[in-house]
């Protein structure tokens, strides 16, 4: 397996798995985005008829979380103390994380939230030699005026989400893991996501395995596309099927629980 490709960094250590997955709501217990917009934005109600237009397949993605970051006016320093705050960290990813590292199993972070948040929070809970072997592909945050200082982000008013890309997901996961998968057979590795809500709908169908948390967006829409995933409510459960995975006692086409 080539370990030198700069557009595949997570083969540089020729790993036999790669977890990708989601922050949001899924390596955290709440939704950053989600948070800030129900309690600084617009409010709860547009947020879930947002996402429920999503779901559904009335709105982009792209359109209604572009609609919730720019109902928020609060300054970005704020909005990440805000976030320090409130938002935890789900109880077992640190031993998910600790766990990969020994057995050489890349973690990538696949967000449609903003680096800086991102970053800056995982970085108070793994550290910063943590965070720097963890690949983050993300939106990002720029000044909402064209042209303004770097420090205008501060101000009331002053930031705006900058998307990753042009798609109408704003941040096109399955653009990241389509060229693993198309690796060719014996330098392909097992591919793995993680997710929870309507940011990771580009996602779903891309990997060997998809885990959905239980009860949340993602699990209603695999359900009606009638794609494959297996639940998990915390991390415990992705480390003792990814475990199994690793030690080859369980194969990951017989890891889906269904198409519930």
């Amino acid at each position: 397996m080539a370990s030198t490709n700069p557009a595949l960094p997570a083969l540089a250590t020729r790993p036999k798995i790669i977890f990708f997955t989601d922050y949001d709501g899924t390596i955290t217990q709440q939704d950053s985005n989600d948070y800030m917009t129900d309690n600084v934005g617009f409010g709860q109600p547009l947020r879930l008829k947002g996402n429920a237009d999503v779901l559904s397949g009335d709105r982009h993605f792209r359109d209604a979380f572009q609609e919730m970051m720019d109902s928020i006016s609060l300054p970005f320093d704020r909005c990440i103390s805000l976030l320090q705050d409130n938002i935890e960290l789900d109880p077992h990813f640190k031993e998910f994380f600790l766990f990969c590292r020994e057995s050489n199993i890349p973690i990538v972070i696949l967000s449609g939230g903003m680096k800086p948040i991102i970053e800056g929070m995982l970085e108070r809970w793994i550290g910063r030699e943590g965070l720097d072997t963890v690949q983050i592909v993300s939106n990002d945050v720029a000044a909402r005026e064209e042209g303004a200082a770097d420090g205008w982000i501060q101000a009331e008013g002053g930031w705006r989400i900058e998307f990753h890309d042009e798609s109408v997901f704003g941040h096109d996961k399955s653009r990241e893991i389509r060229p693993y998968a198309a690796l060719p057979e014996g330098e392909r590795p097992i591919l793995l996501y993680a997710g929870d809500g309507v940011s990771d709908l580009s996602a779903a169908k891309e990997t060997d395995l998809l885990f959905a948390k239980k009860g949340r967006d993602l699990v209603t829409w695999c359900e009606r596309e009638d794609v494959a995933f297996t639940t998990f409510e915390d991390f415990s459960e992705i480390l003792a099927t990814v475990k199994d995975i690793a030690s080859g006692k369980l194969h990951v086409r017989d890891a889906a629980t269904g198409r519930n």
